[in-house]
């Protein structure tokens, strides 16, 4: 019977997840989720308002690159301080983040 190989420490961490904070500028917003392609663009995840009036949440992802938007009140809304976007299917453009 074969032994399986230990993973090294290695390839764990390439393959652990990192939190991953994600922020919207909008004091009159009354709710706010990002949804992208890591969690397959379900409902996502809640973004909680602080005294300043930015929403924030922090979020596990995966090593890699992936795309998301916001859901600002039920519609859907470009993050303006994304370094880098791509043309979706719908017109609009979703952002990138790289963990």
């Amino acid at each position: 019977m074969a032994k399986r190989a230990k993973k090294g420490a290695g390839e764990t961490a390439k393959r652990a997840k990192k939190r991953y904070q994600f922020l919207y500028e909008d004091s009159d917003a009354g709710s706010v989720r990002v949804t992208g392609s890591f969690c397959d663009w379900t409902d996502g995840f809640a973004l909680k308002k602080d005294k300043e009036g930015v929403w924030k949440t922090s979020v596990p992802l995966k090593p890699g690159r992936h795309e998301y938007r916001f859901l600002v009140d039920g519609e859907w809304r470009d993050d303006p301080k994304a370094a880098e976007r791509v043309p979706n299917a719908y017109g609009g453009q979703n952002a990138i983040v790289e963990v």
